[in-house]
């Protein structure tokens, strides 16, 4: 018999380990870990209990359970598979420092009680080393990587096992609940888990949206993207069935402007593969700067600005919305998600880490490879990142991605019926003209202008360039 310890492959099929390591007898397993709650949050463990509940009713629909017990996972699997008289288990690879060290825990205590462990790479279609430099390099440049990775071959998903290969524990063990592991009920709408759903979103994207992904993707009113990235995040749908299901949209496309749309949308898990390699070869850059600069970075400390950026009170309209978002969903667009964090480094003057540190709280999708890589990218400080001098003004951001003010006023409902010349101008106006338009909603609390020359001043001392005039 083997055990399969499910952790983020919360899905029965396109599951590599689940599937295709031999063909033993399987026993599903999921531990929560104390040691790994640690840096988990109330979004995210919502979003997985209620994939675990979509997943257990999988597995007893096949007269099999799936066994969820809590405890350090060496010790837990360890007893289990003594429990059962398992001889293997198996799981898919971390890439985090912390999932692999406690992988390694793992695999010593199996070792050590004679149960060979099968440990497969599954949440990325190429493996980290895989994809290179000609000198045999991890990449640290997007564009390069992503040719490579465009035109690699990849795997097809792989089906569900079969009934007659699953067994039961023989016994009920209850999936907690938020309270039983010392969660509070997240302030948000949680979005639903669960690979049923995965698949809906999927199949719903890559009938229609997906074709006008190029055009729409930035503009957050639209409703535009796959909004995939939990179900990824958490394993509910496989990187195979996904990729599969958008080379099936890109032969479907109408015309050549679809097809380049769909390209767009693959370039994005391109993306995403890209920030795990850099991860599996750099795991301290979810505490450090990935580029080095001569001198340190002299980020502000200031905890009245950064309470402001995190209730959405900043009076940068699509700032604030973004993160009112965040807090109401969970979730927050992509490219608002830029606009945010560019605000907080760049205008704010604060450490990117403290973003990092307030999405990994708030969102239901994080995970660390690509949270970090996309606060790094906005601070100027990891792989590919956006050049120093290169500033978002996030009113111009608003004007071109929210024209009509329509993502702002959902979301911001003190300028709901506020013209939207009015909220993209809203720097500018008078006191007066602000409390007849909006009374209720705050004046910005920085200078757009005086904090960019602020930045580029930041990050010239940073860097040794600074006139000491």
């Amino acid at each position: 018999m083997r055990l399969h310890w499910h952790r983020t492959d919360l899905r029965p099929s396109d599951n590599l380990p689940l599937s295709t390591v031999d063909s033993e007898p399987i026993l599903p397993v999921y531990v929560f870990d104390p040691q790994i709650l640690d840096h988990a949050a109330p979004p995210r463990i919502a979003f997985i209990l209620d994939s675990l509940e979509t997943l257990r009713e999988w597995y007893r629909a096949r007269e099999s359970d799936l066994l969820v017990v809590r405890g350090s996972a060496p010790e837990q699997l360890a007893r289990l598979a003594d429990e059962y008289d398992a001889d293997a288990a198996s799981w898919a690879q971390a890439y985090s420092g912390l999932g692999r060290r406690r992988d390694e825990r793992v695999q010593e205590r199996l070792d050590a009680a004679g149960v060979e462990s099968h440990v497969v790479h599954d949440h990325l279609h190429h493996e980290p080393g895989s994809i290179t430099t000609n000198k045999g390099e991890p990449y640290s440049v997007y564009s390069y990587f992503w040719k490579k990775w465009r035109d690699r071959e990849k795997r097809g998903s792989v089906p569900a096992p079969g009934a007659d290969r699953l067994v039961s524990p023989g016994r009920d063990t209850p999936i907690p609940t938020l309270d039983d592991l010392g969660f509070e009920t997240p302030e948000a709408t949680v979005p639903d888990g669960g690979y049923e759903e995965a698949r809906h979103r999927l199949n719903e994207f890559c009938s229609e949206p997906i074709y006008r992904y190029e055009e729409t993707r930035d503009r957050p009113a639209a409703n535009a993207t796959s909004r995939l990235s939990p179900h990824l995040a958490h394993g509910t749908v496989g990187v195979r069935t996904l990729h599969d299901r958008v080379v099936r949209a890109r032969e479907e496309a109408p015309d050549d402007e679809a097809r380049e749309a769909v390209e767009t949308f693959r370039s994005e898990l391109a993306w995403r593969e890209f920030y795990h390699h850099v991860l599996y070869f750099n795991p301290e850059v979810v505490t450090e700067n990935y580029r080095e600069y001569e001198n340190d970075i002299e980020w502000r400390d200031d905890p009245e600005e950064l309470q402001a950026w995190k209730d959405g009170e900043t009076g940068y309209p699509i700032v604030d919305a973004g993160m009112r978002q965040l807090r109401a969903e969970a979730y927050m667009h992509n490219r608002v998600r830029m606009i945010v964090a560019s605000f907080l480094t760049k205008d704010l003057l604060l450490d990117w880490r403290e973003g990092y540190d307030w999405f990994r709280r708030k969102l239901a999708d994080h995970n660390p490879a690509n949270n970090n890589g996309g606060w790094q990218w906005a601070a100027s400080t990891g792989t590919d990142a956006q050049p120093y001098f290169r500033i978002f003004n996030p009113m111009t951001q608003g004007e071109r991605h929210d024209p009509d003010a329509e993502y702002i006023r959902e979301y911001v409902p003190e300028l709901r019926g506020v013209d939207p010349d009015l909220i993209h101008d809203w720097h500018n106006l008078s006191l007066t003209q602000r409390s007849r338009a909006a009374p209720d909603y705050p004046a910005p609390i920085v200078d757009h202008s005086e904090r960019r020359e602020a930045a580029l001043a930041m990050f010239e001392q940073a860097r040794g360039e600074a006139d000491d005039g």
